[in-house]
This record gives C-alpha cells, sequence and structure tokens, in this order.
C-alpha cells in the first residue's frame, strides 16, 4: 500500500477509490525525507528475509522490491534530487519540475475529463476532485518555489524549452469558466445527482477556477516569463548543470536497470543506425525509388498517398482497420490475453501539439478500457506509414497486452501492479512492433519500412539523448542528426528531440529492453530448438511483472535450463 499512498493518482489509475480526493506533493523536501526513510526501511526488511525458504516466484518478487528501493533511494540522495514522478514512473530532478511533455501540470489535467480515470458519478466524486485540486494547489506552488532555488543552484531549463511552457499555460489560464478544461465536470454532470446538489457543486467548481486555480496559473506564467526564462540556459543537456554527468549516469541505470555508460549508449546506437539503414536500403529498392535513402527519407515525409485522411475520425478508424487484420493470427503467437478492452482516442487538444502517441491503461475491474491516445494536430499533414507498427506498439499486442495482463494478474503482490519499469515496458512495446510479419501485418512495404522507421526512431534515441546529455550536443545538431536517419518530420523530430532534451534518459529505454528480449527469444529457440515454444516465451516474459533486464534474463535462462532437463 506504501506506493499508492505516494502516488495516489495510479490509485486512481487502477480503479481502487479510497486515494480519490488526495495527492502527494512528492517534490517537497518533506515528503522526499519521508521517501527516503521509507525505502531504507524496506532494504533493512528485504536483507533480513532469508531468501532460501522461498520459493522461485518469491524470490523473483523480492528481488524486484529490492531494485525498486534503491535505485529510487539513490535517486533522492543524487545531488540534483531525482524523485519518481506520479506519471509513467518518470524521475523527475525536483528543481526542474516542470517541462512542456513530462509534467505533473499537464498529467494532472487529463483527470478532469469525463470518461478518464477520476469518476465523476456520485457527489462525493465531485467533492474528491475539489479536494486534489487542493492539492495540486499546493504543488504548484511548491514548484515555483523550487524552481527558484533551482535559479539560485544554477539547476534551469534550457530556454527554447521554457519558452514553450509559456504558451501552454494560456489554455489554463483562460477566464471563460464555461471552456475551461476544469469545468468539464460540471458541464456532464449526471442527472442522478439532485438539482440542489448540482447547483451547489456548480458553484464551488466556479469559485475553485476563477478564485485558485487561474490565479495560480498565471502567476506561474508571469514566474516563467519575467523571472526564470532569463536565466534559462542556452544548453540543451543536463551535463553543463552542476552534478550533471553523476545523474545522466544514474538516469541510464534507472531506465535500462544496466550499468551502460553515455560512451556505450552512443556507441550501440550507432551500430543499430547503421544495421537499420541497410534494411530501409533493401524496401527503397523494392518500391523501386530512384535516389538516395535521404531523398527516400523526403519521399515518404511528404507522398499524399500516405497523408489520405480529411478527417480525424478516418486516422482513428485506420487503426481499427488495422486490429480487424491482425485479429486471426493473435492465437498463434498469444494464449494469455487481457481480459479488459481498448480504445482508440485522439489526444485531447490542450497537450496535442507536443504529445506522442501513448497508451493509458484501464481500471482494473476492466470498467474503464485502456485508452490509445493518437495526436492528430493537423489531420491534412498526418502520415499513416508506420501506423501498423505504432498500433503493435501502443495496443495489441504492446503496451495493451503487457500492462493489461500485469494488472489482471492476481499472483502478483500490489506493488506489481502498477506500470513498473519502462526498459520492460517500452522494450516490450517495442519488440512487439517486430512481430507484424507474423501477426499478417507489414504486407504494404510502405508499412515495413513504417516499421524499420520506428525501430531506427528508438535506435537513433541512443545516439541524441547520449549526444545531447553527455557530449556537449546542441538541440539543432540532434534534430540535424535525426533528420538524416529518419523519415519523421521536421515537426515531430523538433517535438521529439525538445522531449529528450528534458528526460534525460528515458528514451534510452525502449531500444535496450527490445534488444534483450530479442536476444533472450534468440537464446531460447537455439537451445531448445522444436521444443521451442512461441506462446510459453511470450508467457514467461509477461507474466511475472515488469522485471530489471538482469532479472528477467535470470528468468529466461532458467526457464531455458528446465525445458532441457525435461527433454
Amino acid at each position: 500500500m506504501f506506493k499508492l499512498k505516494m502516488n495516489p493518482l495510479e490509485a486512481t489509475n487502477i480503479g481502487l477509490t479510497e486515494y480519490n480526493g488526495l495527492l502527494v506533493n512528492y517534490i517537497s523536501e518533506d515528503v522526499q525525507t519521508r521517501m527516503v526513510e521509507e525505502y531504507s526501511q524496506f532494504l533493512t526488511a528485504i536483507h533480513s528475509i532469508n531468501q532460501s525458504i522461498l520459493n522461485e516466484s518469491q524470490q523473483l518478487r523480492l528481488k524486484v522490491m529490492q531494485w525498486d528501493c534503491e535505485i529510487k533511494k539513490e535517486g533522492l540522495t543524487n545531488t540534483m534530487t531525482t524523485v519518481a514522478s506520479p506519471m509513467f514512473d518518470l524521475p523527475n530532478i525536483s528543481l526542474m519540475p516542470i517541462n512542456q511533455i513530462f509534467s505533473f501540470h499537464l498529467y494532472i489535467v487529463s483527470f478532469a475529463e469525463i470518461g478518464g480515470a477520476q469518476p465523476f458519478n456520485t457527489v462525493t466524486d465531485y467533492e474528491n476532485w475539489l479536494l486534489r485540486v487542493d492539492d495540486f494547489l499546493i504543488w504548484l506552488k511548491t514548484a515555483q518555489t523550487n524552481m527558484q532555488e533551482g535559479i539560485l543552484q544554477k539547476i534551469v531549463l534550457p530556454k527554447v524549452i521554457i519558452e514553450k511552457m509559456i504558451g501552454q499555460l494560456d489554455q489554463f489560464a483562460n477566464p471563460d469558466i464555461e471552456t475551461h478544461i476544469y469545468y468539464s465536470p460540471i458541464k456532464n454532470i449526471p442527472e442522478e445527482i439532485s438539482a440542489a446538489e448540482q447547483e451547489r457543486l456548480d458553484v464551488a467548481y466556479r469559485q475553485m477556477i476563477s478564485d485558485r486555480l487561474i490565479p495560480a496559473y498565471i502567476e506561474l506564467q508571469e514566474f516563467l516569463s519575467n523571472v526564470y526564462l532569463p536565466e534559462g540556459t542556452e544548453s540543451s543537456g543536463i551535463s553543463s548543470l552542476p552534478n550533471g554527468e553523476s545523474t545522466y549516469q544514474y538516469l541510464i541505470k534507472y531506465h535500462t536497470t544496466t550499468n551502460m555508460t553515455p560512451d556505450e549508449v552512443f556507441d550501440l546506437g550507432q551500430k543499430e543506425v547503421k544495421r537499420i539503414l541497410q534494411e530501409m536500403e533493401k524496401v527503397k529498392t523494392q518500391v523501386g525509388f530512384e535516389g538516395n535513402l535521404k531523398s527516400f527519407f523526403d519521399h515518404v515525409r511528404t507522398s499524399k498517398e500516405q497523408m489520405p485522411f480529411s478527417k480525424p475520425e478516418q486516422v482513428l478508424q485506420n487503426f481499427e482497420s488495422i486490429h480487424e487484420r491482425m485479429k486471426g493470427n493473435l492465437d498463434k503467437l498469444f494464449n494469455l490475453t487481457p481480459k479488459g478492452n481498448f480504445e482508440v482516442r485522439r489526444t485531447q487538444a490542450f497537450r496535442e501539439t507536443s504529445a506522442s502517441a501513448e497508451y493509458l491503461v484501464g481500471a482494473k475491474d476492466g470498467s474503464r478500457p485502456g485508452i490509445f491516445y493518437v495526436p492528430i494536430p493537423n489531420v491534412s499533414t498526418y502520415n499513416k506509414y508506420s501506423d501498423e507498427a505504432l498500433f503493435l506498439h501502443e495496443a495489441i499486442p504492446g503496451h495493451h497486452y503487457q500492462l493489461s495482463l500485469q494488472q489482471e494478474n492476481e499472483d502478483l503482490p500490489s506493488f506489481l501492479h502498477a506500470e513498473g519499469m519502462g526498459v520492460f515496458v517500452e522494450g516490450w512495446a517495442l519488440y512487439a512492433e517486430s512481430l507484424g510479419v507474423e501477426l499478417g501485418l507489414y504486407k504494404d512495404p510502405y508499412q515495413y519500412f513504417g516499421m524499420l522507421g520506428a525501430e531506427m526512431h528508438r535506435a537513433i534515441r541512443l545516439v541524441v539523448d547520449a549526444g545531447i546529455h553527455a557530449k556537449g550536443w546542441t538541440r539543432e545538431q540532434a534534430i540535424q542528426y535525426s533528420l538524416n536517419h529518419e523519415a519523421e518530420s521536421e515537426a515531430s523530430i523538433i517535438s521529439e528531440i525538445e522531449r529528450y532534451m528534458v528526460a534525460p534518459g528515458q528514451a534510452l529505454a525502449y531500444k535496450v529492453g527490445q534488444l534483450k528480449i530479442m536476444e533472450l527469444r534468440s537464446r531460447a529457440e537455439m537451445a531448445l530448438g522444436e521444443n521451442f515454444n512461441i506462446k510459453e516465451f511470450h508467457n514467461q516474459v509477461l507474466n511475472s511483472g515488469s522485471l530489471p533486464l538482469v532479472l528477467l534474463e535470470d528468468k529466461i535462462d532458467n526457464w531455458i535450463t528446465k525445458h532441457q532437463a525435461k527433454n
């Protein structure tokens, strides 16, 4: 229960209601001190356990808990203070608590949506949200205080990022209550709530927005514009900040669950980029394109055939058709599938311009489906060439399968039901993209090229993330490297590079995790030969929750050894 108490939004996400009126101010010194104490106590208890009396599953779970406590405690005692935020278990540097994409002040807004994780069915539900907003306003004030301290310690975001953040706040400072996103629950209030209560709640929400929320956002916007922006850095990475190099090494460890150095990350990325480029050349030749690969990237980026949509609904329908085409092949690879449903939705307008496609896990009891969010900022320029790979990654059999199965697995202890480690979660989703041919997709060479493009995108991340945060690369240098090696639009690439700038190490998880799962599958196929069962291999990967890679490797090696002994 400790994890849910420290992250009540996760409890709401999985359908538990007892924490729906709470937020934890995780960037405050008091909370961070408490977390260090709690993790220390957990580690003491773990070390006191005689593991020889535990079965194999219990030992594995204890090792996961130990890893989690050790890495979180290490972050909290880091000189820059990196603390796990409520967003996707993503570490947050407390003195740079907000940014333009992975930021709590953007994430919390999704809970104000009808049909989202926060329920709005009863009077208590509506009052819980008011209480949660009160806690959020405290967090917002702490964030501003921490940024002021960051200025004193020279730990400040790049100016180009701060400028993006300032513009984003316009919608939250919107004085029109009727159109304010925080007012949307009142506009959709259930008829079952009495007229008197509806009127009372309407007044309370209007006062909350006009008297507290809007002034808080205006104050933050003025602080960013007048105080924070002039102090912003010209550099792009954290290595130029005090203790930035050691912090980046920690973040690599956090996100990859490995001890890779920045140089090793950079070199692996370059090796993968070279390999994938060779595969791309084959597709270019197959479709008969004359010209070099960079010209082919430009062709794919601008091809009107790959931008056929005129309405956002058509984009969503295309993903539904992809699902239909692959359904008949799923049972060839999987016999373990989630009970919960999922939906494809357009990303909310307030964050669509900076957002990537993403999956939000559904409620544990199945009452709320998992949601695959697709940003469509301009439908006329929406390029579909990578949509099959994107569906495999975000929905089936990627995030929807892995996260839903993890959540529905009653054999797992509660601390393993949350989203867990990015290197496993994202590594699995990227591995899922490689299953397209086996699932009857990628028959269109452009869609196969889209899969290669998606894999290239993750390989490039290794190069540019380490380049930005360890080798002094500029934002522009990273953008140009991406433009030279992938077919994404320049606008998309800029958004991605700015994402890496504010979340050091996070983008490394995808490729590192994928390569390990592929390595383990190849190892099992070679060791077991005709006795290899792909369904059972996938079960072994998915049935223990999110694991650090070293523990996943141990588990698969043990499974291989047991099968060899039987045969």
